[in-house]
């Protein structure tokens, strides 16, 4: 029988996750059955299991926003994927589980390579894609700041800012991580602190950085909008540490530096066709496949050692340097 982790309740995982074994899953006519490679496991994960807004959904459940395997079983009304096929299932499917149905239409295809690196994809790479192209009109030579650039979205928005030809200030908290970032292509990496903005403005000679991308909130938000010319946005995309975001009125009043929040599922759905975002996840599938985006992992770990994956990815800085991973 299949196994799954399945959340009882709403609290610590090692008290309300357990890996069960459940019935085979059955398709509906317009739905498949994935057998499973791989699943990333991210924050927001942890988030459901603990119950936090917005991430609380009823229970019991299997945890899991993305992930990657192979069609096992198709309903009798699908006729574009088949058995043996290799997809990224619907997202948010509860993908903590060695089979996930879920709606064949929500399913796309996914190319051959690395399973753990592809297991990433619906997530953080077109978080990474709506940030770099959304929020301001950049074009080659033009420069943006981040901070969190060591996560597996700064790193994925360096090299497809590279790619664009957008040149990329990069902030980050710990030194060591400065000449890894430049190995992988950031232009300029800066260690966060009350003269980030100084400083940026001296490596960058006086260009105007034309984009702000904010994970942390808390002061470092005020910190980026500092660094930003008259007119642009702080895109904010995450809170590491869970704190609100705090933006100056004056800053505000004076520059006109605006703060929005992003959700790249809102960005499908009012910029973009179905058509577009399919198109978004084949390029992005494919440079991944290719190894130009490259996430950096912490550990991988099978279902059954869970909730230690789940303390893993509890873990900041040095102690989880990269993305958790469960492998099938």
């Amino acid at each position: 029988m299949p196994r799954a982790a399945v959340q009882s309740s709403y609290g610590s995982p090692v008290d309300v996750l357990r890996v069960v074994e459940l019935p085979a899953e059955q398709p509906a006519d317009d739905e498949v059955v994935v057998r499973m490679e791989a699943a990333a496991m991210h924050i927001a994960d942890l988030r459901t299991i603990q119950g936090v807004e917005p991430f609380r959904f009823p229970v019991p459940r299997t945890p899991g926003f993305e992930g990657i395997g192979h069609v096992l079983r198709v309903g009798s009304a699908v006729r574009h994927l088949k058995v043996g096929d290799r997809v990224f299932p619907a997202l948010a499917s509860g993908t903590f589980r060695e089979e996930v149905r879920c709606k064949a239409a929500a399913c796309m295809p996914a190319p051959e390579g690395d399973a753990i690196q592809l297991s990433l994809l619906t997530v953080n790479g077109p978080t990474a894609e709506v940030l770099l192209e959304d929020f301001a009109d950049l074009q080659r030579g033009d420069w943006l700041i981040q901070n969190a650039a060591n996560s597996s979205c700064g790193r994925y928005l360096i090299r497809l800012a590279r790619l664009k030809g957008v040149r990329t200030v990069n902030v980050v908290r710990r030194a060591e991580m400065v000449d890894e970032l430049r190995e992988l292509g950031g232009d300029v990496v800066l260690v966060d602190g009350p003269d980030l903005a100084a400083r940026a403005r001296e490596v960058v000679q006086g260009a105007p950085i034309k984009l702000g991308i904010d994970a942390v909130a808390g002061p470092a938000t005020q910190r980026i909008a500092e660094c930003l010319a008259p007119g642009s946005i702080v895109a904010s995309y995450g809170s590491m540490t869970s704190q609100r975001c705090e933006l100056d009125f004056y800053l505000m009043f004076r520059q006109d530096i605006r703060l929005v929040g992003v959700s790249f599922a809102r960005q499908f759905a009012t910029r973009r066709t179905p058509e577009g975002v399919r198109a978004m996840y084949a390029r992005l599938a494919d440079l991944m496949s290719r190894g130009e985006l490259v996430a950096k992992i912490a550990g991988v770990y099978p279902l059954e050692r869970i909730l230690e994956a789940c303390d893993r990815a509890a873990c900041t800085g040095s102690d989880r340097d990269g993305k958790v991973v469960i492998a099938f």
